[in-house]
């Protein structure tokens, strides 16, 4: 049900990358030891926004320090990548791992990524379902082949592969072209609930499902999962600290994703607030902060009303200190978890798919 999202990002100029990647290790190995299900990484490029180019690197760099949860790519921006080189990358992290690597995957959304790698953005649908094509094609079978109108490969092998050929493919389902996409192929869908509340959650899984009926599929059978801001505290200061780092964060990505973003010459993007965003005030309502009872109702109500089946949680953003981000992720672990369960029943029998609980 509950999953790690690690964004990796900075603040504060000079942080260094070593650092980020050994606190977000640590993070990981904490849940992992806590029971969470899935820890994610995220793939973004040339900003402080987020230091990590490759997630299925620090997949493979977690696998060797867990033992049990799953890692997971958050997401592959697949247009950017060479198919053959990423079909052998995804082989080797999924058998380093020993079939822990799930495989989430989108067509990105930053045109400051895309001039940077000299690719077409208007391109980036068709070049990621002729690779997903391949992925799937790449480990079903020992050689395989593909003739598309973006990429041809002649007859291959992968060598490097999991144990279970094909890994858990999720897609990033912001956009209608890609929850379309999910609702063919038959893969999970994940999207963010950003800086909003539960309504515009439930908004988003309507929208999804209606496209997954469109296309003559059933939503109730699909995984469901979405990403949120979590921060289990009884101080109200640290909740201003962490949810004015989460508005950080938020500000940079919709700056990057609608070409406002501005880089200083240090390299780092400059924080512009945007149009009618919530204050402080509302994002801690919105958003899954507070203390442990108030988390857990919280989750409840989306978990019921939203009807997900897995909730990635961003613990550590901005320059918000690790320390506390894992005494927030073992305060969730070991309070606010028996909350939920208390109400829902234990996680890994509850059915998200049933019947859908009404605001009160």
């Amino acid at each position: 049900m509950f999953g790690l999202f690690n964004l990796m990002g900075y603040r504060d100029q000079g942080k260094p990358t070593a650092d980020i990647m050994r606190e977000t290790a640590d993070l990981v190995r904490l849940a992992d030891d806590a029971g969470f299900d899935i820890a994610w990484f995220a793939e973004h490029h040339f900003s402080n926004y987020c230091v990590c180019p490759s997630p299925l690197i620090m997949a493979a760099h977690c696998a060797a320090t867990t033992k049990r949860i799953k890692l997971a790519s958050g997401i592959v921006i697949l247009p950017l990548y060479e198919p053959a080189r990423l079909l052998s990358d995804i082989g080797m992290v999924d058998a380093l791992s020993d079939g822990r690597l799930v495989l989430g995957v989108g067509s990105g959304y930053q045109p400051f990524e895309f001039d940077r790698f000299g690719a077409d953005l208007g391109e980036s649908v068709e070049r990621s379902e002729e690779i997903l094509d391949m992925i799937e094609e790449a480990f079903r079978v020992p050689v395989f082949e593909h003739q598309g109108k973006h990429y041809q490969i002649p007859p291959t092998h992968i060598a490097p592969r999991g144990p279970n050929g094909v890994p858990e493919i999720w897609i990033a389902g912001d956009a209608p072209h890609l929850q379309r996409l999910a609702a063919q192929r038959g893969y999970s869908v994940i999207f963010s609930g950003r800086n909003e509340g539960v309504d515009y959650m439930v908004s988003m899984r309507q929208r999804i499902d209606e496209v997954f009926r469109e296309e003559g599929a059933n939503p109730n059978t699909t995984k469901m999962g979405m990403l949120r801001f979590a921060c289990v505290t009884d101080s109200k200061d640290e909740a201003r600290e962490f949810v004015e780092n989460c508005r950080f964060q938020v500000r940079l990505a919709a700056n990057l994703r609608n070409r406002h973003e501005v880089m200083e010459d240090t390299g780092m993007m400059q924080e512009i607030p945007l149009e009618n965003e919530p204050d402080l005030d509302q994002m801690i309502e919105n958003m899954i902060v507070g203390d442990a009872e108030t988390c857990a109702e919280k989750l409840v109500d989306e978990i019921r009303r939203v009807r997900t089946s897995h909730i990635a949680m961003f613990f550590q953003v901005g320059r918000f200190p690790n320390v506390q981000a894992m005494r927030s992720l073992d305060r969730f672990a070991s309070e606010v978890v028996p909350l939920i369960e208390k109400e829902i029943g234990p996680l890994d029998a509850y059915d998200p798919m049933g019947p859908v609980t009404d605001a009160a």
